[in-house]
C-alpha cells in the first residue's frame, strides 16, 4: 500500500456517505473512520449514537459502527445471539454487520439487560443507526 493509494481512499471516503473505509492488502490493512459532523440546525449527525430518551435514563442505545447488513444468528435457523429481556456481560456478541463480505462483530460495551431489538437480521443499516436498546448494570437473571 502506497502514498497515492492511502490518499485515493482518504478521498474516496470524504466524497461518500460510508461512516468506515477498510481496505487490505498484501496482509496489511487499512482502516479509515469518518468523524461525526453536527448538522447546520446543531442536531447530531446520523453517524452519533442517539441519546436516551428521559423515560429511560438507565438505558443506552447499542448503534451499528459501520454501513452493512446485520445478522441476529449466527447462521439461519440457529437462535439470535441475543433476545429481549436477556442479561448480557461486556465483551458478549450481540450481531455481526456483514460489510464487503467481511463479518464484523458487534459486542456489549458494559453488562445489562436486552430491552429491545430495533433491527430484523437481513436489514441493511447504516452507520450510527441503533441496533438495540440495553438497560445497563448487573443482568437480570
Amino acid at each position: 500500500m502506497n502514498q497515492e493509494q492511502i490518499k485515493l481512499l482518504i478521498d474516496s471516503l470524504a466524497a461518500s456517505d460510508l461512516a468506515e473505509l477498510r481496505f487490505s492488502e498484501n496482509g496489511s490493512t487499512l482502516r479509515l473512520v469518518k468523524k461525526a459532523t453536527p448538522v447546520e440546525d446543531g442536531s447530531p449527525s446520523t453517524a452519533e449514537p442517539v441519546a436516551p430518551s428521559a423515560a429511560a435514563d438507565a438505558s443506552t442505545l447499542c448503534v451499528a459502527p459501520l454501513y452493512g447488513v446485520v445478522h441476529l444468528q449466527p447462521t439461519p435457523g440457529e437462535p439470535a445471539y441475543v433476545r429481549v429481556g436477556q442479561g448480557i456481560t461486556a465483551g458478549q456478541t450481540l450481531c455481526v454487520i456483514e460489510a464487503m463480505k467481511v463479518f464484523n462483530e458487534v459486542r456489549a460495551d458494559a453488562d445489562g439487560t436486552i430491552e429491545a431489538v430495533m433491527v430484523a437480521s437481513g436489514d441493511e443499516v447504516e452507520g450510527g443507526q441503533a441496533l438495540f436498546r440495553i438497560r445497563r448494570g448487573q443482568p437480570d437473571v
